[in-house]
Parts: C-alpha cells; structure tokens; sequence
C-alpha cells in the first residue's frame, strides 16, 4: 500500500514506517522536526527510515493546510496513520497554544484531505490521558470520558470526537488509538524512562512523581507498532448493532472506532525504577514528589477489543523492554 505517516521523525512514528516499508509498503512521512526535544535525535531516526528506497519525506508543519492539502495530492496516499502530535501533559499547561494549533488544527487538515482525496482507512493516535481522573480499572473504551484533566487529554477527546464526525458526515473509515505509556530504543528524551535513564548514568537525582506510588501500563514500542499495523489493514466499519438509546463511545452507525493499545499488565513506577538499576548496573538517586497537575496516579489498559478484532497479544516484559532500551541508549550516547 501507499501509506502517509505524519510524525516520521517521531518516536513511534519512525518505527512504524520502518515496519511498513521493511514490509513492501511505500511510505510518504511528513514532520516539522521541531525543537520541542533534541533534533539531533529525531533526524537519526530519521535517516534511518531513508535509508530506505520506499520513502518520501515531506517536511512542513501538520497546521499548514496548503502544504499538507499539496502533499496529499502529490502523492495521493490509500492510507493515513496521523501520530504526529504536541506530546506531553505537563508542557501544556507552559504552552497551550501548541496543542491547538498541532492537535486539533492539524488533525482537521488530516480530515480534510482524507475527506477530498478518497483516503480508505485513517488511523490516528489518541491517548490514555483522555481518561482523566477514572478509578475503575481496567480502563474500557466502552466508557465515556467527559472530563479530562490536561488540555493535551482534551486534544486528544476533540481528535475522537472530529474524527466520528467525518466518518458519519463523509463515510471515511477512522480508528483512533488510545495509547499507553509507550517506551523502548529511540524512545523521546522528555519521557521518564530517559530522564531516569540520563541522570542516574550521571550520578544525579530523578524526580519521582506521586512519590513513587504511580501505577502504569508500560508499552514496548514494537507492541504497540504491531497493533497499529494490524488495525491499519483492518478498516473500520459501521457496527450494525450500535444502539443510539444506548450509544456505545467505541463504536458508531458510521465506519469508527476506538481502542486501547497498551500492554493490559500496569507496572509500579517503583518496580519500574527497580528494573532500570538493575540493567544500568547503578542506584538512583530520589527527589520524591507529590502528584503533579493534570498528572493521574494509574493506568491500565482494557485491550480486549483489539485482542478480538485484530488478534493483539503484546507480549514485551518491563524486564526485556528496559534492558532493550539501556543496550540503545548506552550505544548511542557512546556511554
């Protein structure tokens, strides 16, 4: 297939155009490659996806309607998996302005396209975050999530709610993704695992949120690039049985959908700590902290639906994952 992934210099981005095109498929990636973390980092991920024949690179903003609306016409893609995204709870309270203008903005001009240009199937990254403040674990997509408690869970609900809209309006097949906390080589500088990473390499301390007592459904990132691949090539549709005077969040009358993909196994952030040291052969140092704002204590994936309708089984340990994760980062930060 001709697939467009936005966010090819990303984290999951990129190991997920180097499945599809290790695959057969031909892949067109678009990215700004901002500077809301290391460059350096996202350009060798993203040579390594050049390397390969079947890809072509578009640089330009996701909020550029005309660029966007041009690369879509050029290269006329079957196929769209929009991950590129502002990331981060805690940046959005600093900086609001850039979740509008790359989340919602950029996720209508994907819509848009998708809408004119007679895309099949549109798959776009939503986000654990959307589920706010729930206590009832594991999370289900079967439940509504009305009260988000960061603006970056709020672009990611609005990105869902946009999405049924075009499917219902236009018939485009959408299927968002509901994250969970993905980790693994090539992973982003500004998440846990790295930071954590990073300073306990140099003797400094770690900031540990909740005062450890976190609880989180850690992902690899090749399980979850599994599941977005399986998901790709399974297009959404109506769901015949969707009951408007009991309207399911997950499933609609028009071609939509919505699933967890995590690793339905949370993981004490304690534990994770633990399993870190012992792979860097080291101790941390804790600054232990109290909940930060728009922050949530646990999280824990329901991912039946994916297990039924694409035969999802991450299968990754925090045991494999991390010690994975250490063997890259020591040989990439020749340390």
């Amino acid at each position: 297939m001709k697939v467009l992934i936005t966010g090819t210099a990303g984290f999951i981005g990129s190991t997920l155009a180097l499945k599809l095109l290790a695959r057969g498929d031909e892949v067109i990636g678009i990215d700004n490659v901002n500077d809301y973390y290391d460059v350096n980092l996202k350009l060798a991920r993203l040579e390594r996806v050049k390397a390969h024949s079947g890809f072509t690179e578009v640089r330009c903003d996701l909020e550029d309607r005309d660029a966007v609306a041009e690369a879509f016409k050029k290269h006329k893609p079957e196929r769209v998996v929009n991950l590129a995204a502002q990331a981060g709870v805690r940046y959005s309270l600093e900086n609001p302005y850039a979740y509008i203008d790359a989340n919602i903005v950029g996720h209508l001009n994907i819509l848009e396209n998708c809408r004119y240009n007679e895309v099949e199937h549109l798959v776009y990254a939503s986000s654990s975050s959307v589920y706010g403040s729930h206590t009832n674990m594991p999370f289900s997509v079967h439940e509504p999530v009305d009260h988000p408690v960061s603006l970056y869970a709020a672009t990611k609900k609005s990105n869902e709610l946009m999405s049924h809209t075009y499917s219902h309006l236009f018939g485009i097949p959408t299927t968002g993704l509901r994250f969970f906390t993905v980790y693994g080589p090539w992973g982003r500088p500004d998440m846990a695992l790295f930071m954590f990473t990073k300073n306990i390499l140099a003797g400094e301390p770690i900031n540990v949120f909740n005062h450890g007592k976190h609880k989180r459904d850690f992902t690899y990132v090749d399980d979850i690039v599994e599941g977005v691949t399986r998901t790709l090539d399974k297009i959404a549709t109506a769901d015949t049985a969707w009951d408007s005077d009991k309207p399911d969040p997950a499933t609609s009358n028009a071609p939509f959908r919505v699933y967890n993909i995590g690793n339905n196994s949370p993981v004490d952030l304690e534990h994770y700590i633990a399993v870190l040291e012992d792979c860097l052969g080291k101790k941390a140092i804790k600054n232990l902290l109290p909940l930060q704002p728009g922050d949530v204590p646990d999280t824990y994936a329901d991912v039946s639906d994916l297990t039924k309708d694409v035969d999802y089984k991450p299968d990754t340990s925090v045991e494999v994952g991390i010690a994975n994760f250490v063997e890259w980062y020591r040989d990439y930060y020749k340390v």
